[in-house]
């Protein structure tokens, strides 16, 4: 384990059993993403959150994990793949022990920003691991089972997250983190080979701070914006990540080692797949999250339910990046990204005929065809964008992927969370505008201030109609108020799916626009000139020191 992977020409012998430890710490930064959305009730009234400290507690993860990834995936081509997925798997189980220890808010957004930091060291790492240890015949194959697990895990989060509430508390959701953690660690230095790009050129950490601005700053401002709406601070930062953004790219197109190939982004293969890769964690992550609460403010269902019913769309991307890995050897690239994006913007569409009859099975229909669309899309495009890559990039591509995942999935809770939170808190002020008025006076002021709550408002509404319900002289408004509150959200995530679901179809419209008719399994065409995916082995490259004669990869950790 001491001889660094490109130093053999023979693909690495233990590369699947490596790739299960990629997959298991991918897994776990995924699902603290979307763990949280079931745990966050009990968070909130154990910890008796306010409204922006509930944003923080979300925040205090997403932001520091798009903002880091680009940076962190290039120093860890440097510094060493391998040390470097050591490194965010220590920090992130000294996060999550801090979390499960944690007895106040700001110790649980101490926790929760030092896991997001982590993670933006582990994901990167976890593809740029991949693409160095598997060879350019099975690299189309690992990479769908990267897929897969990035998809498995937005589903596995509710479900874990729910099996544990319903047995202990939320501090449970922190702690089992760390024994996955420590396995990981183990397996890591059993299994996965040192790896690392040696340059003679410094790091651009100029480059790398204006990266971490303009992209924290742009994902702090859209979700602070859309939550607590555009004032001056929030129009500010917008403009503070513009400046930054400019900054970065002019300082990337005139800097001999940049920290990524901006002109890869104009490069039709590698932009039109990391659009495609944003847009799809952008409705995945929205329909996750308004679903999540759909099935537990009106369907009753607890946490543990409420993740089981969430499973079919991790089965379904595990189905559909496994069928994409079978099909990428035969079917282009641009028609498998594509029609996933159109199966995954058919089950948003289904949502939009929801109302306050509407059944599971509709939400079942609707998350198969998302998660299908999901697993048939995203390993064709993340193979395109690494591909585009030189063997001496492999950290920036990662970045790149991963960051287009995170900050479609910030985007999309942020924007379509906002539709659906102002369309409900319209409806329902329009259907409870007489019912309200006949509660009695001594409970008004209380219904109305649950109603107007910021924070989980469908739930906020329908606990108003149990309290009601319990109540003799006030019963017979719970059923009006409690139909009134499902009408009004079910017609919000009709209206939040409709946008969603036009965004993807666009979306695909243009990803099929932009992207080269000859994609295949990474490789593509372009002005008659045929460009690689990459290095042919685990560590030679068909192009990577014939494109960058200063960045060699070479020996040692």
């Amino acid at each position: 384990m001491k001889n660094p992977v490109e130093a053999d020409a023979r693909p690495y012998p233990r590369r699947w059993p490596a790739l299960g430890v990629l997959c298991l710490s991918l897994l776990l930064v995924v699902m603290a993403n979307t763990s949280l959305i079931v745990a966050l009730p009990d968070m909130t009234a154990d910890l008796e959150l306010r409204s922006h400290e509930m944003q923080w507690l979300v925040d205090g993860y997403t932001v520091p994990y798009a903002a880091l990834m680009l940076l962190f995936g290039v120093l860890g081509d440097r510094v060493g793949r391998r040390r470097a997925l050591i490194a965010g798997l220590v920090v992130y189980g000294a996060g999550s022990l801090l979390g499960s220890l944690a007895d106040s808010t700001e110790a649980v957004i101490a926790a929760r920003f030092a896991m997001g930091v982590s993670a933006a060291v582990i994901m990167p790492a976890t593809l740029s691991l991949l693409v160095a240890i598997f060879p350019r015949a099975e690299r189309g194959k690992a990479i769908s089972i990267w897929a897969a697990t990035s998809g498995l895990a937005i589903a596995l989060g509710p479900l874990v997250s729910g099996a544990l509430l319903a047995n202990a508390g939320w501090s449970s959701t922190f702690l089992v983190n760390v024994p996955f953690v420590a396995v990981a660690i183990v397996a890591a230095l059993a299994l996965i080979p040192p790896s690392r790009v040696e340059s003679r050129q410094p790091l651009d950490y100029l480059g790398g701070i204006y990266s971490i601005v303009a992209i924290g700053t742009m994902v702090y401002a859209v979700i602070d914006g859309f939550h607590a709406g555009w004032g001056a601070l929030q129009l500010s930062l917008l403009a503070l990540a513009a400046l930054t953004s400019l900054l970065f790219v002019r300082r990337q197109l005139r800097h001999p080692a940049p920290l990524l190939d901006v002109r890869k982004l104009a490069d039709r293969a590698v932009g039109g797949s990391s659009l495609a890769v944003m847009l799809l964690f952008l409705s995945a992550f929205a329909v996750i999250y308004y679903v999540a609460q759909y099935l537990q403010a009106i369907f009753g269902y607890g946490p543990l339910e409420t993740g089981i019913r969430l499973l079919p769309l991790a089965v379904a991307v595990t189905i559909g990046s496994l069928l994409s890995g079978i099909l990428m050897r035969w079917v282009s690239g641009r028609w498998l990204i594509v029609t996933g994006m159109l199966l995954g913007a058919g089950g948003v569409l289904i949502l939009t005929q929801a109302d306050a009859s509407s059944t599971y099975v509709s939400y079942l229909v609707a998350l198969s065809l998302l998660g299908l669309g999901m697993g048939l899309s995203e390993p064709p495009a993340t193979d395109t964008i690494m591909g585009g890559f030189s063997e001496s990039e492999l950290g920036a591509a990662g970045g790149l992927n991963d960051t287009a995942i995170e900050l479609g999935g910030s985007l999309g809770i942020a924007f379509l969370g906002s539709i659906l939170a102002t369309t409900y808190d319209e409806r329902l002020a329009d259907k409870t505008a007489g019912q309200t008025a006949a509660v009695p006076e001594a409970l008004r002021g209380q219904v109305d201030g649950a109603l107007d709550r910021a924070a989980d408002p469908v739930g906020a509404g329908a606990g108003v109609a149990e309290h009601l319900a319990s109540d003799p002289s006030t019963a017979t408004l719970a059923d009006a108020l409690m139909h009134s509150v499902t009408s009004s959200y079910a017609e919000a995530v009709a209206t939040t799916s409709w946008v969603a679901g036009l965004m993807l179809v666009v979306g695909a419209i243009a990803v099929a626009l932009i992207l080269p008719r000859n994609l295949r399994g990474g490789h593509h065409h372009t002005d008659g000139e045929e460009r690689s995916a990459g290095a042919d082995g685990p560590g030679g490259g068909d192009g990577a020191d014939s494109q960058h004669p200063k960045q060699r990869v070479r020996a040692g950790v």
